[in-house]
């Protein structure tokens, strides 16, 4: 039986729950918030319910550089800072995730997609199946017959589309691989990525459909006068697509979107124990959620990820956990007075 590797975009769980439960204000005793932290675990949680998976492996950006801001400074420029509640959060679901026996993958000068994008690649080149989790259509790019794209939504995990390649048609019009041009003729305001200017999603999946690639339409424009391009849909896109800062634009988006699949995940999916393997050791899991005052978070966590049955006992051998690092210094909020964990509502 094929097995499978959940990858989650941390960066995306976290600032999805972030938000969405921001009323709910919860910290710990000493002050730390952590309502973001246990929207993002309970996701997970539930994600590697739902498909089953033999490994996790949870990536986040580097937040100490960015080698793609670096190159194009306006990439992502427009963003206002994080607030100091969803930085403390970010450095603390690392903490807590490590402290817990998963496995975090930060790339340095990366981001979340790349890890993503690797470890795809690397489960494929094992024989697995992946499935990647992240609320980020980004990875609608990655989906192959061999990867999967779980799309959190709204309605969590349980409501949230489980992407193939022939779903994602179905919802688009185009193929996985067409993904990343779709984007990048669109371009992405959350991104301050401009595309080619008038190329809209319907112009852009009708161009898909018609040439296959951008390439093809931009050739029919070059050595055709843009006779088929005027065809499909109209004049007006000929003289959109002969701009040369539309196709400048264009390109520069294909490489910025182009995820790195080459990242060092530390991980041995041949192996029976290890990095990102499952189950994680069940005390171990445990104390780590005990720390940040998760409790009701222990039994599911520790009968999805510690193989631990209704009745208390571990039903799976339970292997060492993964060796942390050093713990990322989480920033302690406002004293709120004490805290009571409610159950929370996510999404």
């Amino acid at each position: 039986m094929t097995k499978t590797l959940l990858a989650v975009d941390g960066n995306s769980l976290i600032h999805r729950s972030f938000h969405a439960l921001l009323g709910s204000q919860l910290h710990t005793r000493d002050g730390r918030p952590t309502w973001a932290v246990k929207g993002a675990l309970s996701q997970i949680l539930g994600a590697v319910d739902r498909v089953a998976a033999d490994a996790v492996v949870i990536g986040f950006d580097d937040a100490a550089g960015n080698h793609r801001k670096a190159a194009h400074p306006h990439y992502k420029a427009h963003r206002a800072p994080k607030p100091d509640d969803l930085v403390t959060q970010l450095a603390l679901a690392v903490d807590v995730f490590w402290s817990a026996g998963l496995h975090v993958v930060i790339p340095d000068g990366l981001e979340a997609d790349d890890v993503l994008a690797s470890a795809a690649a690397t489960a494929t080149a094992a024989g697995w199946h992946t499935v990647v989790c992240t609320s980020d259509r980004d990875a609608f790019a990655l989906v192959t017959e061999t990867t999967s794209a779980l799309r959190i939504i709204n309605g969590g995990v349980e409501a949230s589309p489980v992407l193939t390649p022939a779903r994602l048609r179905t919802m688009l019009g185009i193929d996985p691989w067409q993904y990343r041009q779709y984007a990048a003729m669109r371009g992405d305001a959350s991104d301050n990525l401009t595309g080619i200017r008038g190329i809209g999603e319907k112009t852009g999946v009708a161009l898909l459909d018609a040439f296959g690639s951008v390439e093809a339409a931009f050739a029919d424009v070059d050595t055709n006068g843009g006779a088929r391009v005027a065809e499909v849909v109209g004049k007006a896109c000929v003289k959109k697509l002969s701009d040369p800062d539309g196709r400048a634009a264009f390109w520069q988006n294909v490489e910025l979107m182009t995820m790195h699949t080459d990242v060092d995940l530390g991980i041995d999916l041949g192996a029976t124990s290890g990095p990102g393997l499952l189950p994680v050791d069940r005390a171990t899991l445990h104390d780590a959620l005990a720390a940040v005052e998760m409790h009701s978070l222990q039994w599911l966590a520790a009968r999805v990820l510690a193989g631990a049955s209704g009745d208390g006992h571990v039903a799976a051998p339970v292997v060492p956990a993964a060796a942390a690092p050093a713990p990322v210094p989480a920033a302690v909020g406002p004293a709120v007075g004490p805290a009571v964990e409610d159950e929370l509502t996510l999404f």
